[in-house]
């Protein structure tokens, strides 16, 4: 096991998720090696400055949920956490990283600034409890099978295990990422986020897995990463607070997520466009003509 005295804090800091400015939770899908994760942070670092807009770096150490067995799954937990305390050190993001049982919360919550519930894991209990335990922040994923208002149940999960440990019972994210629409297919419901956001949570919208094609190409998923402006521009619309992108140089080559995955090279273009849509519907609902 890695000493943890080598992952100690380092200088981040998380975004202020309630503050009424639009942020991004971006990075690949899954730890593919430790020189692509740096680059693609540094480069996500610097887009964010340049916009003005807050940036967390998220990758997964394993992707448990794999279409096949035979799937590239990534490094592991050890190895892919002396990964994200490296890309948190060198780039000064906030790292946000997946957990799939209780024991990886823990160990993870050592070290990442954000734990992040699977949307095929959202109604486990013990990992949603493990997850708020650690005192870090918990983005929960609505589960594609799960109707929007039934979130609240697993908010109240991780909400009632903070009080009773005397922990702050508002560092809750909610994500909604589609829900299942027969076969190998999602749909996005955008009267969701507004639903979601009755919690009192941040809602984040997940704008790359939302255009997933699930299982669709037998051994692996596929996607049609051509309407992701179109659902993140739709997102923000319904008032969603932060989107959730994953990104990689070359899409087509990435080991995991790569046909719903947004290419690098263009997605300071997609922000920009974005964040001044979000400036508009922000201006429309401070001046009471939007709900």
């Amino acid at each position: 096991m890695t000493d943890t005295a080598t992952l100690e804090a380092g200088a981040a800091t998380l975004p202020d998720f309630a503050s009424g400015k639009l942020f991004l939770i971006a990075g690949p899908c899954v730890l593919e090696s430790r020189d692509l994760a740096l680059a693609i942070s540094a480069r996500l670092g610097d887009i964010g400055q340049r916009l003005g807009l807050p940036v967390v770096f998220k990758a997964s150490y394993d992707k448990a949920n794999r279409s096949s067995g035979r799937s590239f799954r990534g490094p592991g937990l050890e190895e892919g956490l002396k990964i994200l305390d490296e890309v948190r050190r060198e780039s000064g993001l906030a790292i946000l990283t997946d957990v799939h049982s209780p024991e990886q919360a823990s160990r993870a919550g050592e070290v990442v600034d954000i734990l992040q519930i699977p949307a095929f894991l959202s109604r486990q209990t013990d990992l949603v409890a493990a997850a708020a335990a650690t005192g870090k922040t918990v983005n929960i994923k609505k589960a594609q099978f799960m109707a929007p208002r039934d979130i609240a149940q697993a908010v109240s999960k991780a909400r009632d295990v903070a009080e009773a440990q005397g922990l702050a019972t508002d560092k809750i994210l909610l994500t909604e990422r589609g829900s299942c629409f027969g076969y190998n297919n999602l749909v996005v419901d955008m009267r969701s986020i507004p639903i979601m956001k009755e919690t009192g949570c941040p809602v984040v919208f997940d704008a790359t897995h939302s255009v997933q094609l699930p299982g669709g190409q037998g051994e692996r998923s596929g996607g049609e990463r051509q309407f992701v402006p179109t659902l993140a521009g739709a997102a923000i619309s319904a008032g969603c607070d932060g989107l959730f992108m994953e990104t990689h140089p070359n899409p087509d080559e990435a080991l995991s997520d790569g046909p719903n995955s947004w290419p690098l090279d263009r997605l300071e273009v997609l922000l920009q466009h974005l964040l001044g849509l979000h400036a508009v519907m922000r201006e429309q609902r401070d001046m009471g003509f939007l709900g």
